[in-house]
């Protein structure tokens, strides 16, 4: 991607001067280094086939009312959050080509200013998707150890609450970040919360997937049929963890990139790490086109939904 790029702040380090990042790009420009040459046509039709899967979720979710629940409320605002990343994308596309082709003519001022929108909107849905991850994983959490007291203890005020918090925090932290780029303060808070939210995950898992295993263990002891709550609960719990892969696998090497850039910018192993920084965009791409089909194939409901979306049958 050559002018503008979402995350343009985050691709290369900047507490490290000018000639030390030559030096060591200099020094690892051979072999490997020299990173990957990813035409802008992947980035688009990423983008593309992302916003259509997405799109036809927060349909789905909207057209059938036994959808209408909290845990799925929190799963269309993952797919809209997932929506901002192929936005951002297709916008930054449709400028470059335009720019390029000289159809589009803008001042340097408001190239930049346009970059930074983009910028925003992509780093907001990084903040909006870790935050519904964890969301989603305390609902269903509360689904399988508190069932009696679900209803009561997520209501729908509850959230709506939730979701107008995470928006908000989302959208306030994504300006703090393009604002205050520089600060090494900022990407430290960004890992953190990254690191706090993926340790969050797994204890909850673990706890779920202990309790599905003794679950099990005890109904082959008693040779008891398995309820159809537990069978369900335990369905989800898979269908949250491989979101949770997906999304470490996806988002991974991307905050792997931001804690090189703090700890070390100008070492050239890690030099030769920045290089990668497009491949890194295209996983990023690559989990908001792969969640909408793990919903689609772990929800019969949902799945059932989408094909009658898709069939135009209302």
């Amino acid at each position: 991607m050559s002018t503008l790029a979402p995350l343009r702040l985050l691709r290369e380090p900047w507490n490290a001067s000018e000639g030390n990042q030559s030096n060591a790009t200099v020094g690892t420009s051979g072999g490997w280094c020299q990173g990957l040459d990813i035409p802008n046509e992947l980035f688009l039709a990423l983008g593309l086939v992302s916003l259509v899967e997405n799109l036809l979720v927060v349909a789905a979710i909207l057209k059938n009312r036994n959808l209408h629940s909290p845990t799925y409320y929190f799963i269309c605002c993952l797919a809209v959050s997932d929506m901002l990343v192929s936005i951002s994308n297709l916008s930054e596309m449709l400028f470059m080509l335009l720019l390029e082709h000289g159809v589009l003519v803008m001042r340097p001022s408001i190239v930049r200013h346009m970059d930074n929108v983009i910028d925003m909107l992509i780093c907001s849905s990084v903040v909006s998707s870790l935050s519904f991850l964890g969301v989603i994983a305390v609902d269903r959490y509360i689904t399988i150890f508190y069932a009696l007291r679900y209803h009561s203890i997520m209501t729908l005020q509850r959230a709506v609450v939730t979701m107008a918090s995470v928006w908000l925090a989302s959208t306030i932290s994504s300006t703090v970040l393009i604002t205050y780029y520089h600060s090494n303060t900022i990407l430290l808070c960004l890992i953190g919360f990254f690191l706090f939210m993926l340790v969050l995950m797994l204890v909850l898992y673990i706890h779920m997937f202990t309790m599905a295993r003794h679950h099990l263990h005890s109904i082959s002891s008693h040779q008891k049929p398995p309820t159809a709550h537990r069978g369900g609960s335990l369905k989800g719990a898979v269908t949250l963890t491989i979101l949770l892969g997906v999304f470490f696998i996806c988002w991974g090497p991307f905050f792997f990139h931001l804690i090189l850039i703090v700890t070390c910018p100008t070492n050239p192993f890690c030099t030769c790490f920045f290089s990668y920084f497009n491949l890194f965009l295209i996983l990023i791409i690559c989990n908001s086109v792969i969640d909408p089909l793990i919903y689609a194939f772990r929800s019969q409901e949902l799945r059932r939904t989408l094909r009658e979306v898709v069939t135009c049958s209302w």
